[in-house]
């Protein structure tokens, strides 16, 4: 069974050799360009506040490293809390200095990674009229005002705001359609109909892919999702066999047997 690894190349290849691993033919085929935001200024004046923050919230392990890339390391026991939505972004967290005592997410053993599992970790902390900072990336086209905010699901945003925080924003990172070689293409059109399996951990990957192949049928494709909503967009698009999955290779793994 062939497995289609579409998250960011800097992602992609550590699933696929996990899957290879494991005895899988694996394939990537990134949906999501990632790249540094084109106003690192703002990165640089929020490293100038950063103690003011009650929290830093990542939405992803690409938050992290972009939001991280070049800074130097504050003594961050004395600094706020981090807040990630995932293992990944946790993981990134880790990686780029932060104490494991200074960051929540979700517990290991969550049904879903997601701002929901977060806020269940994180509400009693809000401190009334102090800052959460929420990092996260931004998306090509985007008029003036929304650059400097960055694109993404609010709802965090609003529970925040509803209990007395101010929450500000700042893009760390770019997303943007891939530019795919022939090879590329000509691989995603045959893992539309041949069985493969597309793995999704993101609802815009699913519609980059569409618009990389349009016209194209996905009555005979199978998808592994990581969340519910990528599911549905999965199914919205017409995919014919959708399997929702935690999104951990041993919990994929487990739906890809599934699937055989």
């Amino acid at each position: 069974m062939r497995v289609v690894i579409t998250r960011p190349a800097g992602d992609a290849q550590a699933w696929v050799e996990a899957l290879q691993a494991a005895g899988h033919q694996a394939l990537a085929l990134p949906l999501i360009d990632v790249g540094p935001t084109n106003h690192p200024q703002s990165v640089v004046q929020v490293w100038t506040q950063w103690s003011e923050f009650q929290a830093l919230m990542f939405v992803s392990a690409q938050a992290v490293r972009y939001f991280f890339d070049g800074a130097a390391r504050p003594i961050w026991e004395k600094g706020p809390r981090c807040w990630a939505t995932g293992p990944g972004t946790h993981k990134a967290l880790l990686q780029a200095g932060v104490p494991e005592a200074c960051i929540d997410s979700p517990a290991a053993d969550a049904m879903q990674f997601d701002s929901e599992a977060l806020w269940q970790r994180v509400s009693s902390q809000v401190k009334v009229g102090k800052p959460v900072l929420i990092v996260r990336g931004n998306d090509p086209g985007v008029a003036s005002e929304g650059a400097s905010v960055g694109t993404g699901r609010d709802w965090l945003a609003q529970q925040l705001q509803a209990s007395g925080a101010s929450v500000q924003f700042v893009v760390a990172y770019e997303r943007r359609t891939p530019v795919w070689s022939t090879q590329q293409t000509t691989q995603a059109a045959e893992a539309a109909v041949d069985g493969s399996v597309w793995c999704f951990s993101s609802s815009q990957a699913i519609q980059h892919l569409v618009l990389a192949l349009p016209g194209q049928s996905w009555a005979k494709a199978r998808c592994i999702a990581t969340h519910e909503r990528i599911a549905q967009t999965a199914k919205t698009l017409g995919f014919g066999e959708v399997r929702l999955s935690r999104p951990s290779v041993s919990d994929v793994l487990r739906s890809l047997e599934s699937l055989a």
